[in-house]
């Protein structure tokens, strides 16, 4: 009996290996990490017994009691939590983002792109959509898979390293000893973590895939309309 090319469609074609599952389980819980980390305003938090004029602080976001910056002319009182690139701060915006800072957040943007554009991608090839598509291209999808995890842990990393050697400068916020790294810092190292463990997993799937890659032809090809047998052609009547 001759199976329908729906049937071995439906029923034949490759699954998604266990390497790509965890993978794609890993960077998925990396990016919510990761997403924490990117619109909580807790990097850096002042101690609750010092009474400082500056509470905490986010990527974007900023929050000071009644603080007054020593370099602006007028008194003006600084109160409550604004973003970044807000009207609120345009006077001491330059003090607020060190060139250093903005990397951190140039790094942390790029992560964010790279690893829920790559969780995209990966949900494709876990639910085979489009079957032959992924079926033919998966080799080349597991190997994106693979950089971009891979380019977003190191982008993790240059984030998390420099804003851990820099939160302490004397010339961002004053009295740093005030400070600690708080829990959204936290997170972003979780983030890091999951990420690089993320891409192993990948890096087997990737060499997994480019092996499978032969199979996968093969189906294709089996996929594919035969017209002789679409018209009744029998090549033994010649």
């Amino acid at each position: 009996m001759t199976m329908s090319s729906s049937e071995f469609e439906k029923n034949n074609y490759p699954k998604a290996s266990k390497y790509l599952y965890y993978g794609a389980l890993l960077t998925y819980i990396a990016g919510m990490f990761l997403m924490i980390a990117f619109c909580s305003p807790y990097w850096v938090k002042s101690y609750e017994e010092t009474f400082s004029s500056f509470k905490n602080m986010g990527l974007w976001e900023y929050c000071f009691s009644n603080f007054r910056y020593p370099s602006y002319q007028f008194d003006h009182p600084f109160d409550g939590c604004h973003h970044v690139f807000s009207k609120e701060y345009f006077v001491i915006r330059e003090w607020l983002l060190p060139s250093w800072l903005m990397a951190v957040q140039a790094f942390v943007t790029m992560s964010f792109l790279l690893s829920f554009g790559t969780q995209i991608v990966m949900a494709m090839q876990l639910c085979r959509w489009p079957l032959e598509f992924v079926l033919r291209y998966e080799w080349i999808l597991s190997a994106v898979d693979f950089v971009c995890v891979t380019v977003t842990t190191l982008f993790m990393f240059l984030a998390i390293a420099v804003f851990g050697g820099s939160h302490a400068r004397r010339d961002w916020l004053m009295y740093p000893n005030f400070n600690y790294l708080c829990w959204s810092y936290g997170f972003a190292c979780l983030s890091f973590f999951f990420h690089g463990f993320a891409a192993l997993c990948l890096y087997k799937e990737a060499r997994l895939s480019y092996d499978r890659r032969r199979e996968s032809k093969n189906l294709i090809m089996q996929m594919q309309p035969n017209p002789q047998h679409r018209l009744g052609w029998n090549v033994s009547n010649y």
